[in-house]
C-alpha cells in the first residue's frame, strides 16, 4: 500500500494533512472522531479513513444544513424536485436504446436477403441440419417467388418436412428485407396462430445471427430484456420506437433507414372476425393493410369431415382473407397444409383444376414403394414380433441389413437423409411409419389419404350428388303419377322434400330446401341465420312453429306441379314429423286444423331392430291399416287424428337401395337438375348415416347409425317420408308389397321345456 494513500489513511495522518494547509488548524482528532461515528462505514472500515468519501460526506452534511436553514416546505420541494430529477434521468438512460451496432457480416446479410434458400441456412443453421431434397428446393422456390413478386403459393409436404417452420422463416424474412411490411398470419384457430407468433418472437429475442447482421431491427427487441411493459416508452435518439409486444400482435421498432421500420405481424384464427379490416398508421401517416398472408394448417381434423365447414373456409378465404389487402391491392399469400380426408379444403386448394391460382404443391415422402413386397412382409412379421415381446425391432433391421439391396429395389424416396439413429435407410424409415399406421401414413405423409371403404352397397355423396336426370326443379317427369312431400320440424327450421313417383316406386326429387329459405346453398341446422323464432319474434316455440308450418303448406300444398305431358297435379299426401317432444302436440293440432287437414298426417318414426317385433307380426286392431312396414293406427287417446308410424330402419334402407338402382332401370330414385354441386348438402344429409348389418330372432336387419362427423340428417328423414308417404298412395315394388313373410309357427313353453329335457 502507498503511504499516505488518500484513500486508505490513518486518522492522525489525515487530521496532520488536513491541518497542513496555510488555512491553519482545520479539524482536531476528537472532532474528526465523532464525525467517523456519525458517517460510519461510509467514510472508512474502522481504522482507516477513505478521504474522497469524508469529503462527499461533508459536502452532503453542509447542504443539509442548508435546507434546515429554509422553510420545511421549501426544503421538502427541493427534495422532491431532486428525486424526480434523479428518476427522470435514470428512466431515460433505461429507455434509450443508445447506438446501433453495424451489421457482423454486410456480405452474408446482402445475400440472404435477395436469397430465401442462403437466409435459411445462414441465420437458422439448428433449425435446418439436414441436406435440403429436391422436394424442399422446390417449395422454396416457390415462397421466394411468392414474397418476392407476389402471388399464391399452397404446399402440403409430409409430416415432419419442416412445412411450418419453413413458413415462419418465410414470414421472417419478408419483414426484415422489407418485402413485405405488414404480415398476417393465420391458423385454423387464434390459438394456433398465437404459438406460430410466440415462435417468430422467440427467434427474434435468442437469435444471436439475425442480432449480428440485422440490428436495426434486432437490437431494440434485445434491449427490452422480455420485459415487455418497457416497449411503450423505448426511445432511439429521443424519439419513440414504437415498438409493440404483445400476444396477438408485433410492431418492429421504428428506425431510421432500418428496411423493416414500423412493420407488423398479425394473428388470427380462419373463423375469427378479426379477419377483417386489419391496418397499420406509419408515423408518416403512410397506411398498411396486410401484403402476405401466412397460413398454416388453416383446417382442423373436425372441419375436414364437415362438407358445410370445407365450403365456409374455402369462402373465407376466397373473400375475407385474399381482400385483406384492400381495393387495387395484390395480396401475397403462402399457405402449408395437410390434407385429411379426399375433397377435404386442403384437397380442393391443392387440386390446379379447381384453383389454379395457388399453384399447389404435394410432395409425399414415397415416389415409389419396393417392388419386393414378400421380403417386407417377412420384415413386418419380424418387426411386430419383437415389439409385441418388448424388443425394439433389431431383428427385422439385421434381415433388412442383409437384405437390403433387394428390398429397396424399385424405391424412389423424396428425402434419402430422413430416417432415425436406429434406421439405415429413409426408405425403412417410410416403411416402419407406414407399417404403424398405413391410413395416418397416407394422410400425413403422403398427402393422398386413403378413400374410406363403405360396406357393400353403400353409397356415397358423390353417387348420390350425380344421380341428376335434367328435369328442372319442380318439374314433374312423364309417367308420375304421386306427389308427396315430408316435413322434418326442427326449432330453427322446417326442413321438407317434394317427390314425384310413379306406381312402380321410379322416383324423382322434385324440390326440397329449409323454412325460412336460408338463401345460401350450404348451411346447418346450428348455424342458421334465419330461424322460425327471428321470422316470429312475438311468439312461442309452439306458436312460431304453428304459423311456420302454415306458411310452408299454404305455399306447397297450393302449387299445382306441371308433368311433362301438360297434366298438374298436387300434393296428395304430406307426413309432417311428429316426433320432437315439444313439436308432437302443435304439429296434431295443425294437421286437425289445418284447411289441407285432408291431405296432412302426423307421423312418428319407430325404431325396429332385429330384436323388435316388425310391424307385419303386430295383431291388427278394429279401423288400423296396415302397409308396407307401416301403420296407421285407429284414432285412440285424447288427440284424435289418425297418424302413420314408420319403420325408419326398413325405410332408409329402401331409399338408398333406389339411390344403388342403374339410372333409367324402373325404381331408380333420381335429383332434378344437371349439376351434382348444387346438390352436394342434400347428397351430405343422405349420407349421414350408415347401415349396421344386424341378426337377431331370426332376422336380419339394417340399423341405421348416425355418423359422428355429419350431424344434419334431417333430408334423409325427409325423403324416407316421401317414400312412405307415396306407399300409402298406393305406389309399390312388383311382387314386394303384398308379399308378406309366413308366420312362424306358435311355440308352447312346455314344448321348449320338454326338448330342453
Amino acid at each position: 500500500m502507498a503511504k499516505n494513500d488518500p484513500r486508505q489513511m490513518r486518522p492522525s495522518a489525515l487530521v496532520r494533512l488536513l491541518n497542513s494547509t496555510p488555512l491553519g488548524e482545520v479539524i482536531g482528532e476528537r472532532q474528526l472522531y465523532r464525525h467517523r461515528m456519525r458517517a460510519g462505514y461510509r467514510i472508512g472500515d474502522g481504522h482507516r479513513v477513505d478521504m474522497l468519501r469524508y469529503a462527499a460526506w461533508l459536502a452532503g452534511e453542509l447542504e443539509r444544513k442548508r435546507e434546515a436553514a429554509t422553510s420545511p416546505a421549501d426544503a421538502y420541494e427541493a427534495q422532491k424536485a431532486r428525486a424526480a430529477n434523479r428518476a427522470a434521468s435514470m428512466s431515460a438512460t433505461g429507455r434509450e436504446v443508445g447506438e446501433i451496432p453495424d451489421a457482423a457480416d454486410p456480405g452474408r446479410k446482402a445475400l440472404a436477403s435477395s436469397d430465401f434458400k442462403y437466409f435459411c441456412e445462414a441465420y437458422f443453421p439448428q433449425a435446418f441440419t439436414l441436406p435440403w431434397s429436391n422436394d424442399h428446393l422446390k417449395v422454396i422456390a416457390k415462397i421466394e417467388r411468392a414474397v418476392l413478386a407476389g402471388g399464391l403459393f399452397a404446399h402440403a409436404m409430409p409430416r415432419g418436412s419442416g412445412k411450418t417452420t419453413l413458413t415462419e422463416t418465410a414470414c421472417i424474412w419478408a419483414i426484415l428485407i422489407g418485402a413485405r411490411p405488414f404480415v398476417s398470419l393465420i391458423g385454423s384457430t387464434a390459438e394456433r396462430a398465437r404459438s406460430m407468433l410466440e415462435s417468430i418472437k422467440t427467434e427474434f429475442e435468442c437469435n444471436e445471427l439475425l442480432l449480428a447482421d440485422f440490428p436495426e431491427v434486432v437490437y431494440p427487441i434485445h434491449k427490452l430484456e422480455r420485459i415487455h411493459n418497457r416497449a411503450g416508452g423505448q426511445t432511439y435518439q429521443g424519439q419513440p420506437t414504437r415498438i409493440t409486444w404483445t400476444a396477438d400482435k408485433i410492431i418492429l421498432p421504428t428506425i431510421p433507414g432500418s428496411k423493416a421500420s414500423g412493420s407488423i405481424i398479425t394473428v388470427t384464427g380462419l373463423s375469427s372476425e378479426g379477419i377483417r379490416g386489419q391496418k397499420h398508421k406509419l408515423t408518416d401517416g403512410t397506411v398498411l393493410r396486410p401484403s402476405l398472408v401466412v397460413l398454416d394448417d388453416p383446417q382442423t381434423t373436425e372441419s375436414a369431415w364437415s362438407l358445410i365447414q370445407n365450403q365456409r373456409r374455402e369462402a373465407l378465404i376466397a373473400g375475407d382473407v385474399l381482400g385483406m389487402a384492400g381495393p387495387g391491392k395484390k395480396i401475397a399469400a403462402v399457405m402449408c397444409c395437410t390434407v385429411i380426408r379426399p375433397g377435404d379444403m386442403a384437397d380442393n386448394i391443392l387440386d390446379r383444376k379447381k384453383h389454379p391460382d395457388w399453384q399447389g404443391e404435394r410432395t409425399p415422402l414415397v415416389y415409389n414403394f419396393p417392388a419386393n413386397e414378400k421380403l417386407w412382409a417377412t420384415y413386418a412379421e419380424m418387426r411386430a414380433d419383437s415389439l409385441r415381446n418388448d424388443g425394439d425391432g433389431r431383428e427385422a433391421t439385421e434381415f433388412y441389413r442383409q437384405r437390403r439391396a433387394e428390398m429397396d429395389a424399385g424405391a424412389v424416396i423424396a428425402w434419402p437423409q430422413r430416417y432415425n439413429e436406429d434406421e439405415l435407410s429413409a426408405i425403412q424409415h417410410a416403411m416402419n411409419l407406414k407399417l404403424r399406421d398405413e391410413a395416418a401414413f397416407f394422410a400425413e405423409y403422403q398427402n393422398q389419404p386413403l378413400v374410406e371403404e363403405e360396406a357393400a352397397g353403400v353409397l356415397s355423396a358423390d353417387d348420390i350428388a350425380r344421380r341428376t336426370n335434367g328435369h328442372g326443379r319442380g318439374a314433374v317427369p312423364i309417367g308420375a303419377n304421386h306427389v308427396t312431400m315430408f316435413i322434418d320440424v326442427q326449432a330453427s327450421l322446417l326442413y321438407f322434400v317434394v317427390a314425384a313417383w310413379e306406381d312402380d316406386f321410379t322416383g324423382y326429387v322434385i324440390d326440397y330446401g329449409s323454412w325460412p329459405d336460408q338463401q345460401r346453398q350450404f348451411f346447418s341446422l346450428r348455424d342458421a341465420r334465419r330461424t322460425i323464432q327471428r321470422m316470429f319474434p312475438k311468439a312461442g316455440v309452439e306458436g312460431a312453429i304453428y304459423s311456420a308450418l302454415e306458411a310452408l303448406t299454404n305455399d306447397y300444398l297450393a302449387r299445382r306441379w306441371r308433368r311433362d305431358d301438360g297434366a298438374e297435379l298436387k300434393i296428395e299426401r304430406c307426413l309432417i314429423d311428429a316426433n320432437w317432444g315439444q313439436s308432437t302436440d302443435v304439429v296434431y293440432q295443425f294437421c286437425r286444423q289445418s284447411p289441407h287437414s285432408a291431405v296432412l298426417l302426423p307421423s312418428h318414426g319407430k325404431y325396429v331392430g332385429a330384436t323388435s317385433i316388425p310391424f307385419y307380426e303386430y295383431k291388427r286392431k278394429r279401423g288400423d291399416r296396415i302397409g308396407h312396414h307401416w301403420r296407421i293406427p285407429n284414432v285412440q287417446g285424447r288427440r284424435q287424428v289418425r297418424y302413420v308410424l314408420i319403420d325408419t330402419n326398413y325405410w332408409k334402407s329402401f331409399a338408398h337401395a333406389r339411390l344403388a338402382v342403374t339410372m333409367g332401370d324402373r325404381g331408380c330414385l333420381s335429383l332434378f337438375g344437371r349439376s351434382a354441386d348444387q346438390h352436394r348438402l342434400l347428397a351430405e344429409h343422405l349420407t349421414a348415416e350408415y347401415p349396421v348389418p344386424t341378426e337377431a330372432r331370426g332376422r336380419r336387419v339394417d340399423e341405421w347409425k348416425l355418423r359422428p362427423s355429419s350431424p344434419d340428417n334431417h333430408w334423409l328423414d325427409c325423403l324416407v317420408g316421401c317414400a312412405v308417404a307415396a306407399s300409402i298412395q298406393g305406389a309399390g315394388l312388383p311382387d314386394v308389397e303384398n308379399r308378406r313373410p309366413a308366420a312362424r309357427p306358435r311355440i308352447r313353453l312346455s314344448e321348449i321345456q320338454g326338448g330342453r329335457r
